[in-house]
């Protein structure tokens, strides 16, 4: 098969991994397509820890389907996996079914395991391609991959801001600075997260809910962490959050950030999203806890010295001080621009 047909097939299977969104973790979304003579009689994606691997699934559309994928091709976003954990081996099930040829997007990241199944495969006569789409296959489990190479989560810092950096009123009035596109993208980065933390004042304030909403009855709703020294406060957050998914941190230097981020990731946590405040905010990027920035800019100017910052914290001396974003992304949401990229 010719290159741009692989390709377009593997943009096909990354589409079926997005539909993992949120759902997977601590697993990576990972999709996958059986292809015989140029079109696809088998789809699939992992729906969530514990249930089938991609490939399985797409093996088992295609015998739903009355077909044999024996011959036929495997597209799969992520290496097929070579061990025994709550699922069989993929690659066993690969050559069960007499795939002959699979085509791989990116390389488990995980040592023990990177390439052993590619070496499996092509061991047992099977042709394998590699490295098809691998920058896109790769940018769709950052977070997988950091927390299983570093043992912690990944952590994105959302802010809402004004074109003038500001994210509320010196009253704390902060609803709604940006639009209805805006918001909805802040679902889609609470359904992928485990966890969503706040700062105490932003908790005070607001007293936000931070479950997803959209879409309703999301059955993964993330763990709540509120970052306060105010034990008061603290002792305050069973009556918002009954359900008993929070906790309450003081996170005074960067010591206590890297505590924190260790804890989450032994629970199995890969996502952390940072919502504000401004404190908050310049607390996570004075510690270097923060991955990713992620900036809704709306087309506002609130004005005013004493209007809330994006980033509070200690005043830099320098300009060279200024933290910059690499792999930078710019996407209108509705009237709203966000601008993002890695720390």
């Amino acid at each position: 098969m010719s290159a741009v047909s692989d390709t377009s097939f593997m943009r096909e299977a990354l589409a079926e991994a997005e539909r993992g969104w949120g759902l997977t973790n601590p697993n990576p979304m990972v999709g996958a397509l059986v292809v015989r003579e140029g079109k696809v009689i088998g789809r699939g994606w992992h729906h969530g820890a514990g249930l089938p691997h991609a490939e399985i699934e797409a093996l088992n559309d295609v015998r739903r389907n009355g077909r044999d994928p024996a011959g036929a091709e495997l597209f799969v976003t992520l290496e097929p996996c070579s061990t025994t954990g709550r699922t069989g081996p993929c690659t066993e099930a690969i050559h069960a079914a007499g795939i002959r040829r699979v085509i791989v997007g990116g390389i488990d990241p995980n040592p023990r395991h990177a390439g052993r199944g590619i070496e499996w495969l092509r061991g047992r006569g099977i042709e394998v391609e590699t490295g098809v789409l691998e920058a896109e296959c790769a940018k769709l489990n950052y977070s997988f991959f950091k927390w299983i190479v570093t043992g912690r989560p990944y952590v994105t810092l959302k802010l809402a801001v004004t074109l003038d950096g500001r994210i509320a009123t010196a009253s704390g009035d902060s609803k709604w600075i940006t639009g209805p596109e805006a918001r909805s993208r802040v679902q889609k980065l609470r359904r992928l997260a485990d966890a969503v933390m706040v700062g105490g004042e932003t908790f005070r304030r607001d007293a936000p809910r931070l479950t997803v909403r959209e879409p309703a009855g999301w059955r993964r709703q993330p763990w709540r962490i509120i970052a306060t020294r105010d034990a008061v406060l603290a002792s305050h957050l069973a009556e918002a959050y009954p359900d008993g998914r929070f906790e309450a941190v003081s996170l005074p230097d960067e010591q206590a950030w890297n505590a924190l981020l260790d804890d989450l990731g032994r629970r199995g946590m890969v996502n952390l999203l940072i919502e504000g405040g401004g404190e908050l905010a310049a607390s996570a990027l004075a510690a270097h806890a923060a991955d990713r920035a992620e900036f809704h800019i709306a087309p506002k100017i609130l004005g005013g010295r004493d209007s809330r910052p994006a980033v509070g914290g200690a005043s830099p001396e320098r300009l060279a001080l200024a933290r910059g974003l690499r792999n930078v992304e710019v996407e209108r949401l509705g009237e709203d621009v966000l601008i993002a990229g890695e720390l």
